[in-house]
């Protein structure tokens, strides 16, 4: 597809793990999801290889005074979201998983073991 082959890598793992296997392994990064076609390409694809949510590239951080941004890990911009109800966690530091369930996004925790889509 276009943006280069995607990988899912179905041994689980905690963040920044997936992203540095990307970076390092593969000469890429976790994928981004920047539309609703690509959101959908990519959970297309993990449905064939898990049932459990995906570690996707990007992020929300709180930010010293309270400050809350979310941003995508490539520096892409941010035009394209697919959160769940009541997502993104805005509290506290977390990454981003694409659901296989229901196609949205949630965040969760680093030290939360999932697989992951790597883009390269």
């Amino acid at each position: 597809g276009a943006g280069g082959c995607r990988r899912v890598q179905q041994g689980t793992e905690r963040c920044p793990v997936p992203q540095r296997h990307c970076r390092e392994v593969l000469r890429g990064q976790l994928a981004s999801l920047r539309s609703v076609a690509r959101n959908q390409e990519l959970l297309n694809l993990a449905r064939t290889h898990t049932h459990r949510e995906l570690w996707i590239g990007a992020a929300t951080s709180c930010r010293a005074g309270g400050q809350r941004r979310s941003q995508r890990e490539d520096a892409s911009p941010r035009n394209y979201a697919n959160w769940a109800p009541t997502q993104p966690c805005r509290l506290f530091t977390t990454r981003t998983t694409l659901s296989t369930y229901d196609g949205l996004w949630r965040s969760k925790f680093c030290f939360q073991l999932q697989p992951f889509i790597c883009r390269y």
